[in-house]
């Protein structure tokens, strides 16, 4: 019977590990119901998460953008003018790009540029005592370390996506433009796009864009903080916080894409 134990030893440290999430999300929103009274530190905070997460990774974003429209974007408008489908153009956009490979590939993205040096930082603060250190001094670790981080990689993780989803367009159709095709088209692209949007895309946008972000910068946060002391340990935690943001990222995809065709 020792593969049953280990099996429910399993699932109960998975449910600590999830209710511990929980109970630290819950505490973070309601910090965060009151911006007006977060001390300026953690302002200071915030606008650095922003800066380093959305504003420094917007440049890589754009490239990306750029890469995916004229693979996706061109190649879909050539077969599709090809069978003298064009009017279907921006339901295939809206689907692939819009519901799917942006938020995945913005996240992705955020996940290995910001969630590991969340993950980092917080893991090197708790091995060189500064954690304690603040505890000391009646600061709240939650309030000024975790607050303005994992709010900050969410409203990122949004702009991000946007941006994501203009500039594959944009690149996409001037793409086609230098394949030589009409110069006149770009009024049907985006009345094509628009017409292919549906009022569940915009929930479905703002779950695979906030939520995400707010949970991989929780969970890597988390990580980094269980570190009991050894340097060694650094490491660990941040494959750890990405390993486990992932997972949160693909199941939670699937779980909003599954809600949004019901």
């Amino acid at each position: 019977m020792s593969w049953v134990g280990s099996i429910g030893a399993g699932f109960l440290a998975r449910a600590r590990a999830i209710n511990h999430v929980a109970a630290a999300a819950g505490t973070l929103l309601l910090m965060a119901a009151s911006p007006r009274s977060w001390p300026r530190t953690t302002r200071m905070v915030f606008a650095r998460q922003i800066l380093f997460t959305g504003v420094e990774a917007a440049l890589f974003i754009t490239l990306i953008a750029v890469l995916t429209g004229v693979s996706v974007v061109v190649q879909t408008q050539v077969w599709l003018s090809q069978f003298g489908q064009a009017e279907m153009f921006g339901g295939i956009f809206v689907m692939v790009i819009v519901r799917e490979v942006a938020p995945l590939l913005v996240n992705f993205i955020v996940i290995g540029r910001s969630g590991t040096a969340i993950a980092t930082e917080l893991a090197n603060m708790k091995v060189t005592g500064e954690i304690r250190v603040l505890e000391a001094q009646g600061l709240d670790p939650l309030r000024y370390l975790a607050l303005p981080r994992v709010f900050g990689m969410m409203i990122s993780v949004f702009c991000l996506t946007m941006v994501f989803i203009v500039v594959s367009l944009l690149s996409g159709f001037l793409s086609g433009l230098l394949m030589g095709l009409p110069g006149d088209q770009l009024d049907f692209f985006v009345d094509s796009v628009l017409k292919a949007l549906c009022p569940g895309d915009v929930p479905n946008l703002l779950a695979k864009t906030l939520a995400p972000g707010f949970l991989t910068a929780l969970i890597c946060l988390i990580e980094g903080l269980k570190v009991k002391g050894a340097i060694t340990e650094v490491p660990q935690a941040c494959t750890r916080g990405v390993v486990k943001s992932i997972s949160m990222l693909f199941a939670l995809s699937a779980v909003i894409t599954v809600l949004l065709y019901l």
